[in-house]
């Protein structure tokens, strides 16, 4: 009681003192949380993401619920699970009637605006006024013209403000792959060194780099602005790279993400925290952080039980107070009917304590697809190539088959590699999120395979309907 009062009192005082805080998110495109300086890697130049690491709180355990773009970016912008917001196959669209920031930040004076990548839909769901920019970026021309948010950053009223630039996604051709000599990267223990990977991973850091490039002017706006403040800044990178068993996958270099978050005078500087977290649990937290109480907001659609508000909660307590636990779990889901040269049907679902990962390929008797896959020059191809008769190939070969169940010990596996579920010591931690997996695929009205086979209704291809 002492801890919530504390927390109470040190939001209003800031509210009156300040008003209501301006937020500015900086959402990247296909990069693995692990790919820059504040979470490891320090051969990525990313100086902007680190000041900001510098300035704010770093999350460790913040999670997406699934490793592709638009059901990842609805999911934040929604608060709800993909499954009960229909956007859960890419390209999809959220169910009519949901509701997403646009309406809860207009109803208390917001300003919402998004530059750069949408992907989401319908219009109803998200009425965002966009400035400008490319939700496709094919590398040529100007791809985002960032002096377009000094109107919103110098506006009367508070803002809310998503920057969705289209870096580090794919053609990778922004950056200056130069400045990352192949023949001296460090190749990470969650890929196999090839001449390839090699390439592949050049220009992939370059395109990060250009990335905080953007980041950085984003930031620079904000300070001449006079607002900084009073501004809460966001940079999160959004699920991990195209690179094998990044995206398109329940692991963790798929739906792990790197999310730092500054707030001046209220987050501690160059802090960290271990509490999980996931995206649908970002606008809850905001909401809370503007003095909205987001327990009481309507999100437009019922769960199977017929509640109706958020799936995600408030974060502000680690924020504020640096509690150390938030969630005891965190879920996965992937539809892979409907991605380019996907299978026909490859329902994943998982779910994750701050130890282990268990995961449940619903369709395993068939085989993984997907763009990867599919060329025989694929980068994918020439890491089977490389490890065909090593202790390695059949991990790499795990991404085409896998087993009904896999089960990791993430404090001493955390990139996935060795599968726990048929040695018979984990019975009961299998079972323990299992039925966590189940309860909230039913919350969720998910029917596994039955959903996934419906990934092309919600990607309007077919007969649309609400459920």
């Amino acid at each position: 009681m002492f801890r919530v009062s504390v927390f109470l009192m040190a939001l209003v005082l800031s509210m009156s003192v300040f008003g209501q805080p301006n937020i500015v998110v900086f959402l990247a495109d296909d990069m693995t949380w692990i790919d820059c300086p504040p979470y490891g890697n320090d051969e990525v130049k990313t100086p902007h993401i680190q000041a900001l690491a510098d300035q704010g709180m770093s999350f460790d355990n913040m999670f997406t619920t699934t490793a592709m773009c638009s059901p990842t970016r609805q999911q934040f912008l929604t608060g709800i699970y993909p499954a009960r917001s229909g956007a859960y196959p890419n390209h999809g669209k959220a169910y009519r009637g949901v509701k997403s920031l646009a309406h809860h930040f207009d109803k208390i004076g917001y300003n919402v605006a998004l530059i750069g990548k949408t992907h989401y839909g319908p219009k109803s769901t998200y009425p965002i006024r966009r400035l400008s920019g490319r939700t496709q970026d094919d590398g040529t021309g100007i791809d985002i013209n960032l002096e377009d948010i000094k109107e919103v950053l110098e506006g009367d009223k508070p803002f809310f403000l998503i920057v969705a630039q289209n870096q580090p996604h794919g053609p990778l051709n922004r950056g200056d792959a130069s400045s990352y000599e192949e023949s001296k990267l460090t190749i990470p223990d969650y890929m196999i060194d090839t001449r390839r990977t090699r390439k592949e991973l050049s220009k992939y850091y370059a395109e990060i780099s250009y990335m905080d490039s953007l980041l950085g002017v984003t930031l620079n706006y904000v300070e001449q602005s006079g607002k900084s403040e009073n501004t809460i800044q966001i940079f999160t990178s959004e699920q991990g790279s195209s690179f094998p068993f990044g995206k398109w996958t329940c692991y963790d270099l798929g739906l792990k993400t790197s999310f730092i978050i500054t707030w001046k005078g209220r987050i501690q500087p160059g802090s960290r925290t271990s509490a999980m977290a996931e995206y649908v649990d970002i606008v809850p937290t905001l909401l809370d952080l503007a003095g909205s109480n987001p327990n009481a907001v309507d999100v437009g659609i019922s769960d199977a039980y017929g509640f109706w508000g958020f799936d995600g909660k408030s974060f502000a307590h680690v924020l504020l107070n640096r509690e150390k636990d938030h969630k005891s779990y965190v879920f996965g889901m992937h539809t892979t009917r409907g991605i380019l040269n996907g299978s026909e049907s490859y329902p994943v679902r998982s779910v994750r304590n701050k130890r282990f990962k268990y995961i449940q390929n619903l369709n395993f008797e068939s085989e993984f697809s997907n763009i990867l896959t599919a060329s025989e020059n694929s980068l994918y191809n020439s890491w089977l190539s490389a490890t065909e008769g090593t202790a390695r190939y059949d991990w790499v070969l795990k991404y085409k088959k896998r087993p009904f169940e896999e089960l990791y010990d993430i404090q001493k596996d955390p990139f996935e590699l060795n599968n726990l579920a048929e040695s018979g010591e984990y019975e009961v931690v299998m079972e323990e999120l299992g039925e966590q997996l189940e309860i909230w695929m039913q919350q969720q009205g998910d029917l596994g395979v039955s959903a996934e086979m419906k990934a092309y209704e919600r990607q309007g291809r077919g007969r649309k309907s609400r459920h």
